[in-house]
């Protein structure tokens, strides 16, 4: 016959074991969770087999709420479209296969303005840290490359970045050709952190993949100096990005189409 202590002790130890297996579940399910929004975050901004999966991002530092009025949430959304109907026009559809030669003066000061249907968002540019970038995309916005295409990709967890620069509109695109990264190791980069109004390249994920599609920064956004930074947007510019973030994006997880209808209907670079 079982004594009572033995039975406490039977009945303890089957209890510990329950707690023991649900802690272990529980650990479970928070590396699967961990993993799936590491996937998610690590999806936003790279070129991944010519569609585009994204940037990887680092994953300790949360990031540091410094210039952006708005403040989306990874909800799913519907808010009322900000913008205008973008002009008549059609994007085009030239490629080149090689980058262009740099034909820039570096000592320059060079604006890139984008006319969009939410507003102008005009980009004091780099020529200096990054000439490679810069005469890019002066000789690609001179091509009327950058007209009548869709900003893409609006990010509002994780990372807050409006991407555009891709012809096709679907992330996959590209002028043909590739670039060097530059200015990795600007000052502004260096803790980790890409500053709200930074411009800045995206990239397969490899070293020297830009190719014509760029990332403008609403919200500090903690991400590993692997992206060219190469312009600012100055204070009206943000007031513009702030309006397009704050409108949302379309299917709640932090990463898609944004509600704003983003397109550039005319992009001019201009030396000043």
């Amino acid at each position: 016959m079982v004594t009572k202590d033995a039975r406490r002790r039977q009945l303890a130890r089957e209890k510990y074991e329950r707690q023991q297996q649900r802690r272990s579940s529980l650990r479970s399910q928070a590396r699967k969770r961990n993993a799936i929004i590491a996937a998610v975050v690590a999806g936003v901004l790279a070129i991944s087999g010519g569609a585009w999966a994204a940037v990887s991002l680092t994953g300790g530092k949360g990031s540091t709420d410094a210039a952006a009025s708005a403040s989306p949430s990874a909800s799913a959304s519907k808010a009322a479209d900000p913008c205008e109907k973008a002009a008549a026009g059609k994007v085009g559809t030239k490629q080149w296969k090689k980058e262009p030669a740099v034909t820039i003066d570096k000592k320059a000061k060079y604006v890139f303005t984008l006319a969009t249907t939410c507003g102008d968002i005009a980009l004091d540019m780099d020529a200096a840290d990054a000439p490679h970038t810069v005469n890019s995309f002066k000789f690609l916005a001179d091509a009327g490359f950058f007209d009548h295409t869709k900003c893409h990709r609006l990010t509002t967890s994780g990372i807050f970045v409006l991407q555009c620069g891709d012809p096709t509109g679907q992330g996959s695109g590209g002028p043909g050709y590739t670039i060097p990264d530059e200015n990795l190791k600007a000052k502004s980069i260096s803790g980790g952190t890409y500053p709200a109004g930074t411009v800045a390249m995206a990239n397969t994920g490899s070293a020297h993949t830009g190719g014509s599609q760029f990332f403008l920064v609403y919200k500090d956004s903690t991400l590993p100096a692997s992206y060219t930074p190469f312009a600012t947007i100055t204070s009206a510019g943000m007031k513009v990005l702030n309006k397009i973030a704050a409108a949302g994006e379309a299917n709640g997880t932090g990463d898609g189409a944004p509600n704003a209808t983003v397109v550039i209907n005319k992009a001019t670079v201009t030396k000043s």
